[in-house]
């Protein structure tokens, strides 16, 4: 079974898919794992987010696995480092690469052969699990968005620099040629800016309990 879930940066996507994970016995997925530990890699290896061909050809040599909920790099577990600023405002052209887009869907979809999964991200229900069983589109207002993100305190930056970035980014991640950000029209759509994550976690569950 695979349990999609898309929706922008700050909706709860995360939290909620890691508790549906554990409360039916599915594997959860973070797609946006994969194309942060290439930004990662990319970045550590001096190459510019914008010199597409570079970032291509590099993330090709590199191997990426997931184990027990966290990104492997290159035999590393490099998770912790995953949220880091600079990660956050390079991933978006990253991921906007087309042909790096084809190999992390692939590497996704290997790592996920007869296992029932949960995963979340930007186009799960688009295009890496378009025949996903259950479909969800979690969104919120930008404020809540922001504050959650603030609220990580995995940043840096100020609560408006991170309602700035958060902008900028799902307006980048809208008009990617592939992959973008979008809701699926068969997709269950959730507004979680009022809810608290056990009230989504319940919707969802509901659903595919039902």
């Amino acid at each position: 079974m695979v349990v999609a879930i898309d929706g922008p940066a700050g909706t709860g996507k995360s939290t909620v898919a890691h508790q549906v994970a554990k409360d039916l016995g599915l594997v959860y997925l973070n797609s946006g794992s994969f194309y942060r530990a290439l930004t990662l890699s990319a970045i550590e290896a001096g190459i510019s987010p914008d010199d597409a061909d570079a970032v291509l050809e590099h993330a090709k040599k590199q191997k990426l696995d997931y184990v027990n909920a966290r990104l492997i790099l290159n035999g590393v577990d490099v998770d912790d480092q995953l949220h880091q600023d600079k990660v956050d405002s390079a991933v978006s052209k990253v991921s906007s690469i087309v042909e790096l887009r084809h190999l992390v869907n692939a590497r996704m979809r290997e790592i996920v052969q007869d296992l029932s999964i949960i995963c979340e991200g930007r186009d799960m229900t688009t295009v890496v699990f378009p025949n996903a069983e259950h479909k969800f589109f979690l969104d919120a207002s930008i404020d809540v968005q922001a504050k959650r993100r603030f609220d990580q305190g995995v940043s840096d930056l100020t609560l408006e620099e991170i309602k700035a970035a958060i902008i900028k980014r799902d307006e980048m991640d809208r008009k990617k040629a592939e992959g973008s950000l979008k809701k699926s029209a068969d997709s269950f759509y959730i507004d979680t800016s009022d809810l608290t994550i056990s009230q989504v976690c319940e919707i969802i569950e509901s659903k595919i309990n039902a």
